[in-house]
């Protein structure tokens, strides 16, 4: 009939489906599963066979097909591909068919929440699920599994091998602590680059076979792997097939290695290697070889690779390319008529025996000779050039297929190491089977023999098993199936290699006759096996090939090679050549050769090779070689013995397409593979029996018409006995079915019959159901014509009822349907209460705001929220006036609109708190060890709104409370935030409340709008005048401070130009001025706010050097640029470049620039101090002045007489008051005599040498010297100097003083800059300051020591430094000007190249690197050419510009400079100048320490005692003796610690650490550290002495290994605590006098970073010594996701949890790392890690077992670091995905799937849809899964309300709804729709209470941003809401959580595991909260 499915034939021999479809003529067409037509005749109608329903919509288990032969298979495969669904079940098989394109099915998502824990079968279709039930069965019944993985190369054998071994690490990893999981991870990478290649069908092809067993303890818990390898395709390294490639591990060595190694190892790239370019294809679509280098590399640091071993194995690699392009050349010998051949000059044979280590003349005869034993002697015979090629061939092939053995060997060495020596019979273990499929090939050779070999056997093992299997489900169902019999491929495996004379033997045996051939080994095997139906033998003798008949097919083999690749011999020259070299690895990867056979041949010994069941006896017992055959079944045997001891699983992988396509099905080529599979032999063995199996609720659903209720009615009767009832009618004969326990088995034949009858039957029925129908129709139709004309009478008389009430201006009553409309009709309320009472001043307002498009009325209308208007209103906001995206700047706003009110008088300050009377109200019970907070000044959130809506939450019907209730009356502190409390809710000072919201707007810019928004809304409507004033002040002060949005400024503007009393123009210029300015960064001052009351600009005096005071206005917006341009506009200064202005306050002084810094945000902090001072801001003592801050290169003094007197007048004062010093007291007594002449010219007077002296000498100075003597000192120099003859002027005389000052003291006239080293040369520190001044740049540590000093001259060129400063673009700009400047005015250049004109005398001849002198600078830039003196040769001539580099120098450089420069020994003179600057210095001890602190010395006589002479103990030096004291003399009067101080000094002289001293039992490292740093971190006076003993054993220490340990351990204290500050500048000293050593700069920077951070509580970390102990000062820790992801992050000693959460963020790209933390978990418990706490200190208290283990390392318990969000605070699902992905949903689901938030049917659908949609993704085929899959997309305790059937029907009505979106979309929508709960982001709590017998006993408590809310588990009900200003106290013990309630103190205890959680999470919020609100903090750390 139409649309019928039917089977017709195919071309390939299978049916294919097809459908009846019937054209507009009438004309029956088909229309086949591949789209094509065919025509219907009635003769073909009749012998079509009708498709079975299951074939025609495809299932998921190819059992429960109808159609249960080849073509339903292949139709189920090829409908499920067409869907993107690649698994299918046949049984409990796997068919997996490769995709050939990423699908998203392996996220741990379903890792996780999916597969796990669930049975086979279950759930859909999936190589986890696989996974699972090995991994569950192991567990569960304790046996031992397998899962085989076979199909064709490129079906994905090697993908789902690495699929099923993720999952079971993740699912171990959950359970473990070890690496083990992450090292058989990594060996995959390896093992792949070795052993896979690019092929024709395969871009990632397996070359051999592999076998891996993982071993898991009793707990499920990976412990250990081993890697068995079979058949490595060795002939691949020398010959690839066309489009192929060689092994990976080539091309990625060359991609990826360093050019430093291409160099040693003379590599190339890929094209230029024979080896490699043999199948023409270098490169491989879609594999980044360099990447894969990386990661190759590793991989083998995990596994422990050393670098040396990755070395080696790079030059066996390099060598055997090398070896490929060696080229043999052949010559015939006519004597001996023998043709010889010798190696052709190449540059390859000598790097290959360079790298192989062997002589030349060796390697070159051992290729091209080969010797053979006669009876008496061994003869050596010359090869041709072929044979010599052969023989290169065999030798490189046994290298890499050796190499390769090795590296599996090395990895099973790592990875089953731990089990070695334990009884494989301890653990349980999963063995994945990833082996070669079925070949046949055009040409098959001895390989594809052996692959094909496994396979029969394979096959052998997977049909015994099938019939088992079946064997046991009839079994199980009570059903006897005797007859039933099957047959297996034994007849093969007889053939290939049980039976007398079989194939494997025969090669076997030939291979060890000297004279065997392959045409001798053929004729014996069709001698042997021409009768055998299996065996095919050869046509005539001249063909070369045989056949078997293959269980999968009929496959000839050409015999041509199979001696030479069965014998697997490397001749014994080269054996020997190899037992010659050094090469340590490639003697290693041929031990077993060498000790066979070279001693042996060496001998004259023989070597007979014979099989052992080869037609000759075994009379011969010498050792046999064996062969590769022989190999290969030895492990196959192996292979299936360890397979049949456990459970097997199958997984078949399909290929679609040799074309590697997505979507494109080639049903011949799987067809084939279904047969190579064994799928037909499940399928035969099944039709034995009864293959149509239905359960009895199946059957009865299905054929329910069949039964005739009057025989047996479903109602009374059971299911078995109805399908019983059916079967009789419907089939005939007794044995066609049969009744099992819970199914119902049938012929094949029977469900086609059942089928008809009931189609038959629902056709009659049909009938019916229309008659009925139609009716039904017409009856809808007319109701619902009936109920529109109601609806029509309706709506009119409710707008005529509207109209009425609207004209009367009577509100409408609205009915509240929730929480939220209910809490908005309050603010409104509210909003229209009376303000409290205030001294107000009545009178209209006149300010005109306007009504034009920028009116601020206008930008209200537009973007105000809720019912918000723009005039004034002077109660608490709920919300904010406008949007804010961010929470915590919607908060702000709330608390500054608070503060608003407050300043401008709408509200009244806080009473005074009363301490006495608040801390009575609260409860005086405690716990013992309370750890809670007091939090009574925090009051808070409005309860009222709770209380009034109490109905509306259901919480109408219950009882009264026993906890009091509120009070209804609210005083003030009632509308007080969380965090508002310890700081705003007290009596402010104006300019408090003016600081904290400014202070606002300068930390968080997203809220300035609002800011000036709700000032605006203040000012409009504002009856009292006072306040309309304050409003204005507050305006005006904010417009100085900082500029609006873009948005906003139009309308601001707009509004102040209206402003009244003068405002308008006051706040006009200021506005215009801050946004020309930009903001300020600081607070406003007490100075500002008077002034702003005034509307009049401030004045302030600025000093000058000569004592001037200049008079400016400024304002908030003035910056010391503008102040300086006035002051230099007054005083008539010029050159007005490096005067700044300088503020001072009390004995401080710094600069302020002359750039866009603010005036103003200095005079501020210097107000704040004030104030932390305890004294008035008013009374500040700041000062302005110009002073000389920074010179040019190129100052010149000539140029403004009056910048060089200002300068001169700075000098004199500075080196009166000391600021500028010298150590040579003649620069002063020169100073004085040029002052002298300056002031009083040259005529000599005593008296006035007096002033001079009293004017620049110090009295430090004067102390030293009397002021007679300097007064004759400075009066002689005047007498003998060169101004006593009067010739300069005094103008001249003080340009050369200042020129003077300007080179003595370039620090004090210096740009300074904080800096931080990220890369460049070692410094001894990282963090510095960087001056830049006229003479370069320095480096400096504080203001006197420098680090480093680089003049001009070496910037860009000599050096490269990377610094990172938060000024770096101002220091970069200075450097670029000097540079610029210098080079501008230079007459020096250096030639870039040789340069040079013979033909024209002209043109100067000079070299690269010359240092010309330009003559003549005149024309050029204009000019190409100018005029130069070559300082090398003296002459003169001309070059052009563009060959010569002009240098930023004013002077000549020295020669030691210009090497420097010279470009060809730049690197050498860089290195020679560097050694220069790192000078050796001699090892400081501690011997000057040691006097003042450490206690006498005792006499010592040595170990031996007598007859030694007796010396006094050097306690600051090395010591082989343990101590009988401390050395610090603080200790010895406590005994307790002095015997602690001994026993560290005898732990650290130990042999397991610094091995100084012997001791009788060897502990561990980690025992070792806890014992020497363990008492030092609880007991800080230890700490010292732990430090001395340390640097004790490190001086005069002989020993290397002690000294290096001595290393370990100081890096490992200095990560732990800071020396005291008497001992810390000796250990810096110590340790920048050692700076050769490998970790002193590592320890000085760790010295440094302790000093400022407070000291750690417990002993390293072992994770901290394994890394020292490995010489790594870079520790990763693994950090796990809510998501199932992990990643690895650097943690340093002093890391704290805070900080490593910002890493995470950062490196995750999370928007803000607020509301994250991180939690530890153990398999106790999980526990959150507080951020202040150090990680490693947090690790080790919460990780570690109790004390009691005999180990340390046994006592560190499995743990895993999670992060994940904390506080659900500003979370906004779709604003930030990687949030949203990887925390907010899968956080937020489990909460949902548990039932805990209270939502509708429609919500749960809805969700439904969007949860399914991110299990399937788009595969609509899943839907019959979704009853299984309810608890993955339904709430638990909601399951129940819908049967399954109509759960599904809701959910895919959702899920159509929602078409068209990804998982990723779906998962942002999941969390949009849940985000309106206000249940959303609340951490949940099952508590029992019984402090309230109105609350049910157990009771849910969600903590949430909103606050505490009590729950009732049962009806969702929301009990009471405690908001955290409420809560006045919290903690929690022993099981139990506390907390107390309001100001009365009502008590709520609960009992709950999670009580600590809870308290830990409470604090969280509240500290969350107060850091929200805190205030403004300055930015600058000039008082700190």
């Amino acid at each position: 009939t139409l649309g019928e499915w039917v089977w017709v034939d195919s071309d390939i021999g299978v049916p294919i489906g097809a459908k009846v479809k019937v054209t507009k003529s009438g004309r029956r067409l088909l229309v086949d599963d591949d789209g094509k037509e065919k025509s219907l005749s009635q003769e073909q109608e009749a012998s079509l066979k009708i498709m079975h329903p299951t074939s025609v919509e495809g299932v998921d288990d190819m059992i429960k097909l109808g159609d249960m032969n080849e073509a339903g298979l292949l139709r189920n495969l090829l409908l499920r591909h067409k869907r993107d669904i690649i698994y299918t079940y046949t049984g409990s098989v796997l068919v997996a068919v490769n995709p050939y394109q990423a699908y998203p099915l392996y996220s741990v998502d379903q890792v996780g929440l999916m597969y796990h824990g669930r049975q086979l079968g279950e759930l859909p279709p999936h190589i986890y699920a696989i996974a699972e039930s090995a991994y569950g069965n192991m567990t569960r019944n304790l046996r031992n599994q397998c899962c085989i993985i076979s199909g064709e190369s490129g079906a994905g054998k090697t993908e789902s091998t690495k699929l099923i071994l993720q999952y079971l690490a993740a699912v171990s990893g959950e359970l473990s602590h070890q690496q083990i999981e992450e090292q058989i991870l990594q060996s995959n990478p390896i093992l792949e680059a070795f052993g896979n290649a690019k092929t024709i069908r395969n871009d990632n092809s397996s070359r051999f076979g592999k076998y891996l067993e993982i071993f898991f303890n009793k707990d499920g818990v990976i412990e250990g792997a081993r890697v068995e390898q079979y058949l490595l395709e060795k002939s691949r390294v020398c010959h690839q097939a066309p489009h192929e490639r060689n092994y990976h591990m080539f091309y990625c060595m060359l991609a990826g290695v360093t050019a430093e190694e291409k160099k040693t190892l003379s590599l190339g790239d890929a094209k230029e290697y024979t080896f490699l370019s043999k199948g023409d294809t270098v490169d491989c679509e879609g594999r980044d070889d360099a990447k894969d280098y990386k990661i190759i590399c590793s991989a083998m640091k995990v596994l422990t690779f050393s670098e040396s071993q990755c070395q080696e194995i790079l030059k066996l690699l390099a060598a055997i390319l090398h070896l490929g392009n060696i080229c043999f050349e052949g010559e015939s010998n006519t004597q001996n008529n023998l043709e010889t051949s010798e190696v052709s000059k190449s540059q390859h044979f000598s790097i290959a025996a360079s790298i192989l280590e062997v002589r030349k003349s060796s390697l070159a005869s051992s290729l091209t000779h080969r010797s053979f034993m006669t009876n008496r002697e061994r003869v050596t015979k010359p090869l041709s050039a072929e044979q010599a090629s052969d023989s290169r061939d065999a030798f490189v092939k046994a290298i890499y297929n050796k190499l390769f053995v090795w590296i599996v060997g090395k990895i099973n060495n790592v990875i089953y190491k731990k089990l070695a020596n334990n009884p494989k019979s301890s653990f349980l273990s999963i063995g994945l089977l990833d082996i070669f499929g079925f070949e046949n090939f055009k040409t098959n050779s001895f390989e594809q023999l052996c692959i094909n070999f496994a396979n029969e056997k394979l096959q052998q093992f997977f049909v015994g098993h099938i019939f088992k299997l079946e064997q046991k489900e009839y079994r199980k169902e009570d059903i006897v199936w005797n007859k039933i019999r099957f047959s297996d491929n034994q007849n093969i495996l007889d053939v290939l290699a049980v039976k007398p004379c079989n194939l494997l033997a025969l090669i076997d045996e030939e291979s060890h006759f000297p004279k065997g051939s392959d045409l001798t080994m053929l004729n014996k095997m069709n001698q042997q096996h021409s009768g055998n139906k299996t065996y095919i033998a050869s046509k005539s003798e001249h063909h070369t090939d045989f056949g078997i008949r293959h269980f999968a097919g009929v496959v000839h083999y050409d015999s041509k090679g199979f001696l030479e690749k069965n014998r697997d011999a490397v001749s014994f020259d080269i054996i020997k050549m190899v037992d010659l070299t050094t090469n340590k690895l490639l003697h290693q990867i041929f031990e077993t050769e060498l000790s066979t056979n070279v001693g042996k041949i060496g001998n004259n010994s023989k070597v007979i090779m014979t099989p052992k069941n080869s037609l000759r006896a075994q009379s011969d017992s010498r050792k046999q070689v064996t062969t590769l055959s022989a190999q290969f079944r030895q492990s196959l045997d192996s292979l299936m013995k360890a397979l049949s001891a456990c459970q097997p699983f199958f997984i078949r992988c399909f290929k679609p397409n040799n074309e590697k396509q997505s979507k494109v099905f080639d049903r011949e080529l799987c067809m084939r593979q279904l047969r190579y599979s064994g799928m037909m032999d499940t399928i035969r063995i099944r039709k034995l029996g009864y293959p149509i199996r239905h359960t009895f609720v199946e059957f009865l659903h299905r054929y329910r018409v069949l039964l005739k209720t009057t025989v047996c009615d479903p109602k009374t009767e059971t299911a078995a006995a109805c399908c019983e009832a059916i079967c009789q009618t419907a089939i005939e004969g007794a044995d066609e079915w049969k009744i099992g326990r819970t199914k119902i088995f049938l012929r094949d034949a029977h469900d086609a019959v059942l089928e008809r009858l009931r189609e038959q039957r629902l056709g009659k029925i049909a009938l019916v159901i229309q008659r009925v129908m139609l009716g039904h129709k017409d009856r809808k139709s007319f109701l619902k014509k009936r109920r529109a004309a109601v609806v029509l009478l309706l709506s009119r008389l409710i707008s005529q009822t509207y109209l009425f009430f609207k004209k009367r201006n009577v509100p409408t009553p609205v009915e509240e349907t929730s929480v939220e409309t209910s809490e908005q009709k309050i603010v409104t309320a509210a909003s229209s209460t009376p303000t409290p009472s205030v001294e107000e001043e009545e009178e209209d307002d006149e300010f005109d705001e306007g009504s034009d498009e920028f009116s601020f009325n206008a930008f209200s209308s537009l973007h105000f929220q809720g019912n918000a208007d723009h005039t004034h209103f002077n109660q608490r906001l709920r919300q904010p006036l406008l949007h804010h995206d961010d929470e915590g700047d919607a908060l702000a706003c709330l608390t500054i609109w608070w503060i608003i009110l407050r300043y401008m008088g709408d509200m009244p300050e806080p009473r005074p708190v009363d301490a006495t009377s608040q801390s009575s109200t609260i409860a005086s019970r405690q716990l013992p060890q309370r750890q809670g907070r007091r939090l009574s000044s925090l009051v808070g959130l409005d309860q009222k709104i709770m209380r009034k809506n109490k109905k509306k939450l259901g919480g109408g019907s219950r009882k009264a409370s026993m906890i009091p209730e509120e009070p209804e009356n609210f005083t003030e502190e009632d509308n007080i935030l969380i965090g508002e409390g310890p700081t705003l809710d007290r009596p402010l000072s104006s300019l408090e409340k003016l600081q904290f919201i400014i202070g606002y707007a300068l930390s968080r810019p997203n809220i300035r709008d609002e800011i000036y928004c709700q000032i605006c809304k203040q000012l409009v409507n504002n009856k009292n005048r006072r306040s309309r004033m304050q409003g204005w002040i507050l305006l005006s002060i904010c417009l100085g401070i900082f500029p609006p949005s873009e948005v906003f400024m139009k309308y601001l503007e707009r509004f102040v130009r209206r402003g009244p009393d003068g405002y308008g123009k006051y706040c006009a210029e200021r506005l215009t001025r801050t946004a020309a300015n930009s903001a300020r960064k600081e607070l406003p001052c007490w100075t500002e706010e008077q002034a702003a009351k005034s509307k009049k600009p401030i004045d302030v005096a600025v000093t000058i050097e000569d004592d001037r005071a200049i008079r400016l206005q400024v304002d908030s917006a003035s910056t010391s640029a503008e102040v300086c341009q006035a002051v230099a506009d007054q005083i008539g200064l010029r050159d007005t470049y490096g005067f700044s202005l300088y503020i001072s306050f009390n004995e401080k002084m710094w600069s302020l620039g002359s750039s866009g810094r603010h005036v103003f945000d200095a005079v501020s902090q210097c107000e704040q101090e004030m104030r932390r001072q305890g004294k008035k801001e008013k009374d500040a003592p700041w000062r302005l002045s110009i002073r000389k801050e920074l010179f040019t290169p190129w100052h010149d003094t000539s140029v403004d007489p009056i910048s060089t007197d200002l300068i001169y007048r700075q000098v004199i004062k500075g080196i009166k008051m000391g600021e500028y010093t010298s150590d040579n007291d003649n620069d002063y007594v020169h100073l004085g005599a040029q002052n002298y002449y300056i002031q009083f010219g040259s005529a000599c007077n005593k008296d006035n040498v007096g002033k001079v002296v009293e004017e620049c000498i110090s009295t430090t100075l004067l102390e030293k010297k009397s002021k007679t003597k300097w007064i004759e000192l400075i009066n002689t120099a005047h007498m003998e100097g060169p101004y006593i003859n009067g010739n300069q002027t005094s103008d001249s005389v003080k340009g050369e003083l200042v020129s003077n000052a300007q080179h003595a003291w370039p620090l004090h006239f210096s740009k300074f800059f904080e800096a931080t080293l990220i890369s460049g040369p070692s410094l001894l520190k990282s963090r510095f300051f960087v001056a830049v001044n006229s003479s370069g740049v320095f480096f400096m540590d504080g203001r006197d020591k420098s680090l480093l000093q680089i003049p001009y001259l070496e910037v860009k060129d000599v050096r490269e430094f990377v610094l990172t400063s938060a000024d770096a673009v101002e220091m970069a700009a200075l450097i670029e000007k000097n540079l610029d400047g210098l080079r501008r005015r230079s007459v020096y250049a250096l030639a870039q190249q040789d340069v040079g004109k013979p033909d024209d005398p002209a043109f100067l001849l000079c070299k690269r690197g010359d240092l010309l002198l330009v003559k003549d600078r005149s024309g050029f830039p204009d000019n190409n050419v100018m005029k130069v003196t070559n300082q090398r040769t003296g002459a003169e001539c001309a070059v052009h510009k563009d060959t010569v580099q002009f240098l930023p120098t004013l002077e000549k450089p020295t020669d030691v400079m210009l090497e420097l420069l010279c470009p060809g020994q730049r690197k050498q003179s860089t290195a020679q100048n560097n050694n220069l600057r790192n000078d050796t210095v001699a090892p400081i001890s501690l011997k000057e320490f040691a006097f003042d602190y450490f206690r006498p010395a005792a006499k010592d006589a040595g170990r031996h005692g007598a007859g030694k002479v007796v010396v006094r103990e050097r306690l600051w030096a090395c010591s082989r003796e343990p101590l009988k004291q401390p050395l610090l003399k603080s200790l010895l009067g406590n005994s307790d610690l002095s015997n602690l101080a001994c026993s560290i000094f005898t732990d650290i002289l130990g042999t397991n650490y610094m091995g100084d001293y012997p001791i009788k039992h060897a502990r561990s490292p980690l025992e070792l550290t806890d014992q020497i740093f363990g008492p030092a971190t609880q007991h800080e006076a230890l700490q010292d002495e732990v430090y001395c003993q340390i640097m004790r054993q490190m001086t005069n220490n002989p020993s290397r290994l002690s000294m290096e340990r001595g290393w370990q351990l100081m890096w490992l204290c200095l990560g732990l605590f800071r020396p005291s500050p008497n001992l810390q500048k000796h250990t810096q000293h110590f340790l920048e006098s050692r700076p050769r050593d490998q970790l002193a700069p590592g320890c000085l920077k760790r010295l440094h970073q302790m000093s400022r951070k407070e000291p750690r509580k417990l002993p390293p970390h072992p994770v901290e010594v394994d890394a020292i102990q490995q010489n790594s000062t870079q520790i990763f820790h693994k950090i796990h996701f809510p998501n199932d992801t992990s990643d690895i992050f650097e943690v340093k000693s002093t890391s704290t949890i805070e900080t490593l959460c910002r890493s995470i963020a950062i490196k995750l790209k999370v928007s803000s790392a607020e509301g994250y933390g991180l939690y530890l978990k153990t398999p106790n418990k999980l526990v959150s890690m507080e951020e202040q706490n150090y990680f490693f200190d947090s690790l080790r208290q919460t990780s570690e077992a109790p004390k009691k283990a005999k180990k340390v390392k046994e006592a560190m318990a499995p743990y895993r670091v999670i992060f994940k969000r904390k506080l659900w605070f500003n979370v906004s699902p779709g604003k930030d995905l990687v949030a949203d992905l990887t925390f907010h949903f899968p956080q937020e689901l489990p909460r949902y799937l548990r039932g805990y938030h209270n939502c509708t049917k429609e919500d749960m659908t809805n969700l439904g849809g969007l949860l399914f949609r991110v299990e399937v993704d788009s595969d609509r085929s899943q839907f019959v899964m979704i009853p299984r899959m309810l608890r993955e997309l339904v709430p638990a305790d909601q399951l129940k309300i819908m049967s399954p059937e109509e759960w599904k029907k809701h959910i895919v009505s959702a899920y159509n709804r929602q078409s068209g979106i990804t998982v990723q979309e779906a998962k942002i929508a999941f969390l949009k729709d849940i985000s309106s709960w206000p249940t959303f982001g609340c951490s949940f709590f099952e508590v029992k209470q019984t402090c309230d017998s109105s609350y049910p006993n157990t009771v849910l408590i969600s903590i949430s941003k909103q606050g505490v809310c009590l729950i009732d588990p049962v009806t969702k009900e929301l009990l009471v809401m405690h908001p955290f200003s409420r809560i006045t106290e919290y903690q929690s013990d022993s099981g139990y959580f506390e907390m107390t309630i309001g100001t009365m103190g009502n008590i709520f205890v609960c009992e709950t595991t999670q009580a600590h959680t809870m308290e830990d999470l409470l604090r969280s919020y509240i500290t969350m909260y107060e850091r929200q609100r805190q205030n403004f903090r300055p930015r600058n750390q000039m008082f700190s």
